[in-house]
C-alpha cells in the first residue's frame, strides 16, 4: 500500500488537475475509450502517475513545461521494470491533437494484446488478469536530489 503522504498528494492532485490533465481525463474517464478503465493520480512506488489503466499496465503522462527529462527517464525506466508501458504527451499535443493521443493509446493497448504479455498470477499460480499489488513492486531507485 502506498504511504500516507503519497495518498494525500494524489488526492490533492485529483482535486486540482491542470487544464491539460482535465482535458485528457474527459477523453479517458468512465470507460469512454474502448471501455478501458483508467484511474487518475495513482501512487505507484514513490511516484504519482497521471493516468493508469491497470488491466493493460499502461501509464499516460501529461507533460507540461516543467518536466525534467533526466528525472522522467529514471522514473520511466523504473516503471518499465515493474511491467508498465509509459506514454508521454506534451500539453500542446493534448490540446491541439487529441485524436493523435487517442490513436497512440489504442495502439499501445493493441500492442499489449498482441505480444507475449503475461498477466500476473495469484498465489496459487492461477492467471487472475489482475495487476500486482503495489507491495510487490521492486524497490524504488534512490532519490537523486
Amino acid at each position: 500500500m502506498p504511504d500516507k503522504p503519497k495518498l494525500v498528494l494524489a488526492r490533492r492532485m485529483r482535486s486540482a488537475p491542470t487544464f491539460h490533465e482535465e482535458r485528457l481525463w474527459k477523453l479517458l474517464r468512465n470507460r469512454r475509450l474502448e471501455r478501458l478503465k483508467f484511474r487518475r493520480q495513482v501512487p505507484i512506488g514513490r511516484y504519482v502517475i497521471d493516468f493508469l489503466c491497470f488491466r493493460h499496465r499502461l501509464i499516460i503522462e501529461a507533460d507540461g513545461p516543467f518536466h525534467d527529462e533526466d528525472q522522467d527517464a529514471v522514473r520511466d525506466a523504473w516503471l518499465k521494470a515493474q511491467g508498465f508501458r509509459v506514454l508521454r504527451f506534451p500539453n500542446a499535443t493534448i490540446s491541439n491533437r487529441p485524436g493523435d493521443v487517442i490513436a497512440a493509446v489504442l495502439k499501445a493497448v493493441e500492442a499489449r494484446l498482441t505480444t507475449d504479455y503475461a498477466a500476473p498470477k495469484d498465489f496459487a499460480g492461477i492467471d487472475t488478469g489482475a495487476p500486482l499489488p503495489s507491495a510487490y513492486l521492486q524497490p524504488v531507485p534512490p532519490d537523486r536530489g
